[in-house]
């Protein structure tokens, strides 16, 4: 894939935080087709995560007592100035900006209505832009149970714009995040009934149905939203995998 200069406010990177790294392979990778392959990177191997030839993700072991999670790191030009500006605005610091030579440079966050998130500049540039293949992720969502408050952030902090878009139902208003192209980079909702607050990764699925049923034959905790249609969007559904992490799916509707 092309390098770009970076692309501030894309989100580049996913990762699986994991309490049982093999566990989460023997998962993920049968129902993605990915496949993970050891780096390294300071004094231990990091398992990064491959659609095709395409670096996506990795897997992280998870902390003692620290549950299984998905976290989301979105580009910034500049991670100190990123961390400041977020802090600025609201957000607290869980990892301080830390290098990962020879990758890049990162930090952790935690937004003023409590979602984890991290900032990540790349030593070589971000993906350009394109149409996400199967197996990549396609889309961000933020839960929140404060809408206003979690946009006021993130334009205050990285420089956003949102549209609103009325759901109906469970949902409400919808916003999507923008930068300042023009391009939608993760959505932003305050659900009627109570969820986790937390940014919910979209993994691009050949078929939505048949991803669902593989995802409970591979051991799949729950489906918490059953395959369903968005007008004009897709088809999408929501599992808990084996260790009690939240991952979404989604197969878009074609582009005329």
């Amino acid at each position: 894939m092309d390098k770009t200069p970076r692309i501030p406010g894309k989100f580049i990177w996913f990762e699986h935080v994991s309490n049982d790294l093999q566990k989460a392979r023997a998962f993920y990778e049968p129902l993605f087709g990915w496949h993970a392959e050891s780096m390294p990177l300071g004094d231990e191997p990091y398992h990064m995560l491959l659609n095709g030839e395409q670096g996506i993700g990795g897997l992280t072991k998870a902390q003692a007592g620290e549950p299984s999670h998905w976290i989301s790191y979105m580009s910034v030009a500049d991670v100190d100035a990123g961390v400041k500006a977020a802090t600025a605005a609201g957000a607290k610091v869980t990892m301080p900006p830390t290098d990962f030579a020879p990758v890049g440079r990162g930090a952790g966050l935690t937004d003023p209505t409590g979602a984890a998130f991290c900032l990540w500049t790349s030593t070589k540039g971000d993906e350009a832009d394109s149409d996400v293949p199967v197996g990549g992720f396609v889309w961000n969502e933020l839960s929140t149970t404060d809408a206003k408050k979690a946009l006021a952030f993130y334009e205050r902090a990285f420089g956003y714009s949102h549209d609103t878009m009325e759901m109906g139902g469970e949902i409400g208003q919808y916003h999507i995040l923008k930068t300042t192209d023009g391009k939608g980079r993760g959505g932003v909702f305050q659900p009627a009934s109570p969820m986790p607050t937390m940014w919910l990764p979209y993994v691009h699925v050949p078929d939505c149905d048949a991803s669902v049923a593989k995802a409970q034959k591979l051991g799949a905790q729950q489906v918490v939203v059953p395959p369903s249609d968005i007008p004009g969007v897709g088809r999408f559904a929501i599992v808990i995998d084996p260790q009690g992490a939240p991952i979404a799916m989604l197969k878009p509707q074609p582009t005329e």
